[in-house]
């Protein structure tokens, strides 16, 4: 076989193997133990959502490569996966689709395991989603994004002890569809991240255990049992209390207030005051959420929102609903 007819069969080899990930954004509704005396910290609920997502092309190459919105974040990761697993993996990233960064919406976490994904795929590496997660540094403090990506839905984790390599999912349930879930961006502004977050957890009081006690019934008692009921009136007082509480406990490293953005805060005033219920900041935000009890209240209450908020160019408006599928992962 003469050196060009090698290339060409390489050519073709590499042209037929690839995978596509799809996987989707998260709301993270709330810690409910940030005093850690039991032995374990943090512990949190949250939900998947069918959008934002990411979406992902990941090919075998003759060297590492990217494109599309978020590349050198990309390469970054696969740069992380190689290194650990002592892996020589070039790869090819088309990123076609890319959850906001820096939103509370789990756009790191998804990208990596997305990209973690693709490599075990093409290279037969054996990891499950932790270890992805492990390699790449991921689920430091929470592991709904690791729950929402193997099954979607609505996850609890167990937060972290310190033998624990990622939070375990310690329950899933499936989150009802019909009830469609508003996303509140503002992109004028930025969620609490990287070193700023780290310091956030440095510098706040210690968490009191009597709040702690308060949030983990409110989860076990109240959450959970809604959902199994299909009741949006008592979810969302649960979560409510989880916003309250440790919303006025980060809200000094959130600029002062419960919610990072004050354009949001607005805009959840309105809603509460129209008689929504289950509403909030995901995560660090600056991302708001809301859950109605059907599309005909979703659709009333957004365009109210819409015309009292119309000069206002940095914020954003998104009706979606929750994701009860675990991310796909196609092999091409």
């Amino acid at each position: 076989m003469t050196k060009l007819d090698v290339n060409l069969v390489d050519s073709i080899r590499l042209a037929q193997q690839s995978v596509v990930v799809t996987t989707s954004s998260r709301l993270h509704m709330g810690f409910f133990d940030l005093n850690g005396g039991l032995g374990r910290r943090f512990g949190s609920i949250g939900v998947s959502l069918k959008s934002p997502a990411t979406s992902i092309k990941v090919s075998l190459a003759k060297s590492l490569t990217a494109e599309g919105e978020g590349a050198e974040r990309a390469i970054k990761i696969a740069k992380q996966l190689a290194g650990a697993l002592n892996l020589h993996a070039p790869v090819h990233i088309q990123l076609d689709q890319v959850i906001p960064e820096h939103s509370g919406l789990g756009s790191g976490t998804q990208l990596s395991l997305a990209i973690g994904a693709a490599i075990n795929a093409l290279y037969g590496c054996n990891l499950n989603a932790n270890e992805i997660a492990v390699v790449t540094k991921r689920g430091t403090r929470s592991g709904i994004g690791l729950g929402t990506f193997a099954t979607g839905g609505l996850i609890v984790d167990g937060g972290r002890a310190s033998h624990s390599l990622v939070p375990p999912v310690i329950a899933s349930a499936t989150f009802p569809e019909d009830w469609p879930i508003l996303l509140i961006f503002d992109n004028g502004h930025l969620g609490v991240h990287g070193d700023e977050e780290l310091a956030a957890f440095q510098n706040l009081p210690t968490f009191p255990e009597s709040s702690a006690a308060l949030l983990c019934r409110q989860v076990l008692m109240q959450a959970l049992p809604a959902i199994a009921e299909h009741d949006l009136h008592a979810f969302g007082n649960a979560i409510q209390v989880l916003q309250t509480v440790t919303g006025d406990y980060f809200a000094p490293a959130q600029g002062g207030g419960r919610y990072t953005s004050k354009l949001v805060a607005s805009v959840l005033k309105q809603l509460q005051e129209n008689g929504v219920h289950c509403f909030g900041q995901s995560s660090w935000g600056p991302t708001g959420f809301a859950v109605f009890d059907n599309q005909t209240e979703a659709e009333t209450l957004l365009k109210q929102l819409n015309d009292t908020f119309r000069h206002e160019k940095n914020l954003q408006f998104l009706l979606t609903q929750a994701n009860n599928q675990a991310s796909q992962i196609l092999l091409k």
